[in-house]
């Protein structure tokens, strides 16, 4: 996982509410444990069109993420309730591998935001002002300060936001979960030692 300490990019704006895990990545394509190539079947069921497979010559124009204008944006701007439904770490790493760096929303499932933040995919909740604001302004240039938790907006204002110390901790050094204990073996193996020293 790399360090995730700051995103600039313009957004894109994916403005329907309630778009769960399976919309997301749809279930059948949970049988890979790899992340690579997640990009492609992401959003797929609403992507392509029904006779495309995951080819692009077959992309649905009416998807707003085909649109030339979200080409190369980093940053989405979900609708209310985004990544509800069945958890599953597939959809944050299909976000991922698809280019998405940061998802901004009034209200994330918090079970998918738990899997983004452990997987790099920053996922921020926002003010229901905030929100509107965003939803009314895609392509507007965000910069994302992860350390400083706070979004700059192209006017000089900014939006705080907070996450979990913990996560933000591990997004800064660029660990997981497991990555974390790895850092601290040394001290774990020692305490360890004595405690068995201690028992005998």
């Amino acid at each position: 996982m790399k360090p995730v300490t700051r995103i600039h990019s313009r957004t894109a704006v994916l403005a329907d509410e309630n778009i769960d895990t399976d919309r997301i990545i749809p279930a059948r394509f949970l049988t890979t444990t790899t992340r690579d190539g997640l990009g492609k079947l992401c959003f797929h069921d609403w992507r392509y069109q029904a006779d495309g497979s995951d080819n692009p010559a077959k992309e649905n124009p009416d998807f707003p993420l085909n649109r030339p204008e979200a080409a190369g944006c980093a940053i989405l701007v979900a609708g209310r309730n985004f990544g509800c439904g069945s958890s599953r770490e597939h959809a944050p790493w299909a976000l991922l591998d698809y280019g998405i760096q940061a998802v901004l929303c009034s209200e994330i499932a918090d079970i998918f935001r738990n899997n983004a933040l452990k997987n790099g995919l920053l996922a921020i909740v926002v003010s229901e002002a905030e929100h509107r604001w965003l939803l009314e302004h895609p392509g507007v240039e965000l910069a994302i300060d992860v350390r400083e938790q706070h979004i700059s907006l192209p006017d000089g204002d900014r939006i705080a936001f907070q996450l979990e110390p913990f996560a933000r901790h591990c997004l800064l050094e660029g660990v997981d979960q497991l990555g974390f204990l790895l850092q601290h073996a040394e001290t774990i193996t020692r305490y360890e030692l004595q405690h068995e020293e201690n028992a005998a």
